[in-house]
């Protein structure tokens, strides 16, 4: 007798694709990373390297350049030949305030000089190097009887250099 092979196929469903995991994840994600999106911002200062003594371009050359060094003992403030005035530093703190009246009178006589050059010596920390380009940009006066400070535009356009 002939055995009779009854061969079974096994038919395989696919199995269903569970994907309701992956969704609530994206609910929850989606909305979260769209809103920290709004709040971080990146704030980038623009400079310029100073250029070169021989620069031909430029005919219209202000008189007065105002040039900030950066030392280990204090800040400089110059004119691009000599040293106007010193300020060393106190307890280990750049005296940015003083700096900053000094660098508002100079700006009531240049009314239209908008540009500066911070010149800094090699071992300068970078916080002090910031610290320093904000004061030259900004200063922070008290007027008449409103003890909020308000912002005086100085010198926005910074170039950077090395101290001579």
């Amino acid at each position: 007798m002939a055995r009779r092979h009854h061969y079974r196929r096994y038919t395989q469903e696919t199995p269903e694709l569970n994907i309701t995991t992956f969704l609530n994840l994206m609910v929850v994600l989606v909305p979260f990373l769209l809103i920290t999106a709004v709040f971080s911002r990146i704030t980038i200062l623009e400079l310029n390297l100073p250029t070169g003594a021989g620069d031909a371009s430029k005919v219209n050359k202000p008189s007065m350049s105002v040039e900030v060094i950066v030392r280990e003992k204090g800040l400089e403030i110059g004119n691009g030949k000599t040293i106007l005035v010193r300020f060393p530093k106190q307890e280990d703190q750049y005296d940015l305030q003083t700096m900053s009246e000094y660098l508002l009178k100079i700006k009531a006589k240049y009314l239209g000089k908008k540009d500066a050059t911070v010149l800094m010596e090699p071992d300068i920390e970078y916080e002090n190097l910031v610290a320093v380009m904000d004061a030259v940009r900004i200063a922070e006066v008290v007027q008449g009887d409103d003890p909020e400070p308000q912002e005086i535009e100085l010198f926005p356009n910074i170039s950077i250099g090395d101290a001579p």
